[in-house]
């Protein structure tokens, strides 16, 4: 049985996602603020985080932020319940490691068809935990990137797009997917910004970079 932890502050949310959740046989369990939704994740280490946005203490934003700091929890995927939907907020849930983002109000089921996505493509990627190709080696677990024997220092988002195009050698990826593989399944796309992250993990990749091709109009391919 999967764990789901609800971090939102507003009690009848919880209840709502409880109810509706517990009928696909999850394990919900719920916390009221950042703080301590923090504290449940090191103690429950639950399958999957729903994270609110604005709350008291700690807004969802910083929670995400420690969450995807931590290597004992940065491999919770997270999807962020926010009543605000503008692209500037999609951006900065993308940049501080969000999975994927539900506006409220939300429909139940379409929360709950969101969640199975996004832990299905999770325990997929799961099942390859470390890629070893030459000097380069991708650790899933521990969402770590060593360039013969050292360490590249990669955002959330930066590792996810890595860790999609590996999984896809000589495969050309469109944006599109890339957008979701960055962030999660079934979101808006915001097309301009691959190309900034992608930049930036060619920096980081030192003489790797090349491995990464850029496919001129269609998206990025990895090439071995």
């Amino acid at each position: 049985m999967n764990t789901i932890l609800v971090i939102d502050d507003e009690k009848d949310l919880i209840k709502l996602v409880d109810h509706h959740l517990s009928k696909e046989s999850f394990l919900v369990i719920g916390a009221r603020d950042g703080r301590q939704g923090l504290d449940m994740a090191l103690r429950h280490k639950p399958d999957l985080i729903l994270l609110d946005v604005m709350m008291p203490k700690l807004d969802g934003w910083e929670v995400c932020k420690q969450l995807k700091s931590r290597p004992d929890l940065a491999r919770i995927p997270v999807i962020m319940l926010t009543a605000r939907a503008q692209e500037t907020d999609k951006i900065l849930g993308l940049e501080m490691g969000a999975d994927d983002y539900v506006t409220k109000p939300f429909s139940p089921r379409e929360l709950v068809a969101r969640v199975k996505a996004v832990l299905r493509r999770f325990q997929s990627d799961r099942n390859k935990e470390v890629l070893k190709l030459g000097d380069l080696v991708i650790d899933y677990a521990g969402r770590t990137v060593h360039l013969k024997d050292k360490k590249a220092d990669l955002t959330n988002t930066e590792f996810n797009l890595l860790w999609h195009l590996v999984n896809h050698p000589g495969r050309v990826i469109s944006r599109d997917d890339l957008i979701s593989a960055g962030r999660g399944d079934d979101t808006v796309v915001i097309d301009r910004t691959i190309d900034v992250h992608i930049a930036s993990l060619r920096k980081k990749m030192g003489k790797f970079d090349k491995l990464i091709e850029t496919v001129r109009g269609v998206g990025y391919k990895f090439s071995l």
